[in-house]
């Protein structure tokens, strides 16, 4: 958890999400939640653990499998309802050979689902993780 100060001051612990995003063949891997919002894999950062090395063990977790991280891409909060926020770091990471064929989808999501850079703004996912996706592909095209 985390504790940042909200608008009138006051103390509020928000949970520290990193999350990861990955081309694999050109596509995006995203994984479907229990709201039916697709989201990029990734998770909560443990005590004493660095966002590089969380971002790569979720990865690993949730898609099996390994990575390397890039550099760091966006960071924001996400109101998931009402009283619950969540703060996002989003990372590029590479896959390192053979991640698009070992991927799997872990049982703490409904479905594992490669989508093209141009299908990405009309999918049901929050606006973050879009923006995230949206910035990968413009480092990804700068020279």
């Amino acid at each position: 958890m985390n504790i940042l100060s909200g608008n009138d001051g006051a103390n509020i612990t928000y949970p520290v999400s990193i999350k990861a995003v990955m081309f694999l063949g050109g596509k995006i891997p995203l994984l479907l939640n229990e709201r039916d919002e697709w989201e990029l894999p990734g998770g909560k950062l443990d005590v004493d653990e660095s966002p590089e090395v969380c971002v790569a063990r979720e990865v690993k977790e949730e898609l099996s499998a390994d990575v390397k991280v890039v550099e760091i891409l966006d960071s924001w909060t996400y109101t998931i309802y009402k009283g619950v926020h969540v703060f996002i770091v989003t990372y590029l990471v590479e896959g390192l050979s053979g991640a698009e064929n070992s991927m799997t989808v872990s049982c703490e999501h409904k479905q594992l689902k490669m989508f093209y850079p141009d299908e990405i703004s009309s999918l049901n996912m929050p606006q973050g993780y879009k923006n995230s996706i949206f910035k990968a592909i413009s480092t990804r095209e700068d020279p």
